[in-house]
């Protein structure tokens, strides 16, 4: 039988579920809410995807790639969260929209876990 994502849902899992599903908009050119994100997952609420989506966040900027995680916006604001651009959310979103995510082999859940923990380790530190 197949692997199911909801078998197994730690965050570095749905890290590596919502890489999918952002790779897949990024070359849509679409942008997807909090909302509409958790309802792809089958989550109940949409406010949970903070440490989740910080798994890529922080994947990204170790492997010096465009930052994924702009992609994922508030449904009011149309912004990303706290912290997910660079340099801007304009220029974030279109280098990744232009950047070929095809070609990068996906991260593992264990890369995306050990990421946030050196990312968020790096934060604490005063």
């Amino acid at each position: 039988m197949a692997q199911r994502f909801s078998q197994n849902p730690t965050r570095p899992e749905r890290a590596v579920q919502i890489w999918l599903i952002l790779i897949g908009a990024a070359y849509n050119r679409q942008i997807l809410t909090y909302r509409i994100l958790a309802e792809m997952l089958n989550y109940k609420g949409a406010g949970v995807f903070a440490d989740t989506l910080g798994h890529i966040m922080f994947y990204c900027r170790e492997e010096k790639l465009p930052p994924l995680t702009v992609l994922v916006v508030n449904q009011e604001t149309g912004l990303p969260g706290e912290g997910l651009t660079e340099t801007g959310l304009n220029a974030d979103r279109e280098r990744v929209f232009n950047f070929d995510w095809y070609d990068v082999v996906p991260p593992t859940a264990e890369e995306l876990a050990a990421a946030y923990a050196r990312g968020i380790g790096r934060e604490k530190t005063p």
